[in-house]
């Protein structure tokens, strides 16, 4: 039976959390508080962390800024295998490279978008995840069909899977169906809960990790939600998901990264700006999210 804990067999299960990255009010990276901010993630239940994944702004890194957060990340978890560092780029040489810088760290596993710099087909898909994949660490796929124009389908991730090139894929296009035909076509595949908002509905259908968002503003509480939805404790689970569930659909929207970072801000924890092209949340957005966290925080959420 596929358990949903995080092992040193299988460390990309569990709550990996999809670490935001924090900036001073220069826009430069706060390394300090990021390693902070690991520690806290582990001490409050979550597995691991996911250093520059879309949610850590990697795009705006520079290659320097990129792998130095992998190393603080690496030296703030204490074990390099709770680290999954997102390694996307648009080239798959360059994916590979920061693959090899993962396992020369120690790091379990990588995150990996398909090619994304055009809409590719399966040949070139399969080709990506193939070269990466020869890094020698265990690569989990990232399913973002509406931001990548790419769709691993359940049968290309089959195919994927039996080719040796993924172990497990985030899945992320919202289609909660896909659990099932992905668990029919490739059995071993871990399927991981790519978005908050769909958290209860994968977990019950069998997800043995959750790439996380909203536990970096809530990470007691996201760990509690997810361990008991994993176990099929839908008394506890489902008065959570519902509470908190104004704050993760916020993980499947465009601003998603704003929002994850006030949140972090409103709860005492560092969040800061992001980085152009995000602008900070004004108006509706904004008071959205600063109304739902401070709710969550009112009901005993942290």
């Amino acid at each position: 039976m596929t358990t949903a804990s995080w092992t040193t067999d299988h460390p990309w299960r569990g709550i990996m959390v999809a670490t935001a990255l924090p900036l001073r009010a220069d826009l430069s990276v706060d390394h300090d508080a990021y390693a902070a901010h690991v520690r806290h993630l582990l001490d409050n239940g979550c597995d691991g962390v996911v250093p520059n994944g879309s949610l850590g702004e990697y795009q705006t890194l520079t290659p320097e800024e990129r792998a130095r957060v992998v190393r603080t990340a690496v030296e703030a978890a204490g074990d390099p295998a709770r680290v999954m560092p997102g390694v996307a780029a648009y080239g798959s040489a360059e994916a590979r490279r920061w693959a090899e810088q993962a396992a020369e760290a120690g790091c379990g596993s990588v995150l990996l978008l398909p090619p994304n710099a055009y809409r590719a087909d399966e040949q070139a898909v399969r080709a990506h995840y193939a070269d990466v994949a020869r890094a020698g660490i265990p690569v989990v796929a990232y399913n973002n069909p509406l931001d990548t124009k790419v769709d691993l389908t359940p049968g290309l991730l089959a195919r994927l899977h039996a080719d040796g090139s993924v172990v497990a894929v985030k899945e992320f296009s919202g289609d909660v169906r896909r659990a099932y035909e992905i668990a029919e076509l490739a059995p071993d595949l871990d399927l991981l809960i790519g978005a908050d908002d769909v958290l209860l509905e994968l977990a019950t259908a069998g997800a043995a990790g959750w790439i996380a968002g909203y536990p970096n503003a809530f990470p007691a509480t996201c760990a509690a939600l997810y361990r008991a939805a994993v176990a099929g404790d839908l008394q506890t689970a489902l008065p959570l998901y519902r509470s908190l569930h104004p704050l993760l659909r916020w993980d499947s929207r465009t601003e998603f990264v704003q929002a994850i970072k006030l949140s972090m801000d409103l709860t005492g924890r560092h969040g800061g700006p992001t980085r152009p092209p995000r602008l900070p949340l004004t108006g509706e957005a904004e008071a959205a999210v600063r109304a739902a966290t401070e709710k969550a925080v009112a009901d005993g959420h942290h």
